[in-house]
């Protein structure tokens, strides 16, 4: 099997790459950044997705010697600017969990009439600190003024998607993972590793 790298030490991202891209058919063995004690870490600070998610996969595939994919996402409101943007994870500053950004966003947008917003995820495979290929995904929805369901991580629980009515945190991960904006940079990566990456 071909190992990848995932420059992430979120269980929950770990998870939904995983499901993504196993299901995909591909001969991957994913190890995540804890699973091989890495401590170090880079600082995010570009002002785009995709120039995060290139920063993670060059700085751990340089360190760790392993092809590695970098990713980077959030959410952009449109009322707010595009905020919290590439700052989606510390929008409420160092140490806060995803209550604690929820609450923050909820009120900035309490007396706020257009909800529209969109997840965005930018992707990135490295090779010894030089980027093979990058990728983008986006989707649209509406950000509620309470959660719903019990299932996601972030801000799923606030992220209404119209077309089936339900937030990404009430959605089976299998239907998210058809559609999420996460999903829709991970097909094209998946493609990517297929024909370039993966050994049968």
């Amino acid at each position: 099997m071909t190992p990848l790298l995932l420059a992430t030490r979120n269980a929950g991202k770990k998870r939904e790459i995983e499901a993504f891209l196993l299901a995909g058919g591909a001969a991957l063995r994913l190890l995540s950044l804890s699973d091989l004690g890495l401590t170090a870490d880079i600082e995010e600070s570009s002002g785009t997705f995709a120039g995060n998610a290139r920063l993670k996969a060059d700085f751990f595939s340089a360190l760790s010697g392993m092809d590695t994919l970098g990713d980077d996402s959030g959410l952009e409101v449109a009322a707010l600017g595009g905020r919290p943007g590439v700052l989606s994870a510390r929008y409420a500053g160092s140490g806060a969990g995803d209550d604690e950004r929820i609450a923050k966003l909820l009120a900035e947008m309490e007396n706020v009439a257009d909800r529209s917003a969109r997840f965005v995820s930018a992707v990135c495979i490295s090779r010894q600190g030089t980027p093979l290929a990058s990728f983008r995904g986006e989707v649209a929805g509406e950000i509620l003024r309470a959660k719903r369901g019990e299932g996601g991580f972030g801000y799923d629980p606030l992220f209404l998607y119209p077309p089936l009515g339900r937030t990404f945190a009430e959605l089976p991960l299998a239907t998210k993972n058809r559609i999420s904006h996460r999903a829709r940079a991970l097909e094209q990566a998946r493609d990517f590793i297929l024909q370039n990456l993966a050994r049968p």
